[in-house]
């Protein structure tokens, strides 16, 4: 019986860590992108046929931007976890920052 929890346990975590990583990062790409189109502001037409900017905001713009780069902070991060351990080392999350450390 105690097999089977540590197999749900180990599912559990498959399941979260898939969710977060998986959908995770293109569920912030739309929100950057949605946040840089509030951003912008809307446009509208004005009673003479024109199309008019709507005014602009910048907290959009910057939440945007915010997101873009933790979205690309996480590509890099898969691709320094996948090329390091290709050549050897492994990937440290024990300090501040992430350092690659000889297997």
């Amino acid at each position: 019986m105690h097999n089977l929890g540590f197999a749900l346990d180990g599912a559990w975590r498959v399941l979260l860590a898939g969710l977060v990583l998986g959908a995770g990062l293109p569920v912030l790409f739309a929100l950057g992108i949605r946040s840089l189109a509030w951003g912008a502001g809307e446009a509208r037409v004005s009673e003479s046929g024109v199309t008019v900017a709507g005014s602009r905001r910048p907290l959009g713009t910057v939440i945007g931007y915010l997101l873009f780069a933790v979205v690309v902070l996480g590509v890099l991060l898969g691709l320094l976890f996948i090329v390091s351990s290709g050549f050897g080392y492994k990937l440290d999350f024990s300090g501040f920052f992430p350092t690659l450390v000889a297997k």
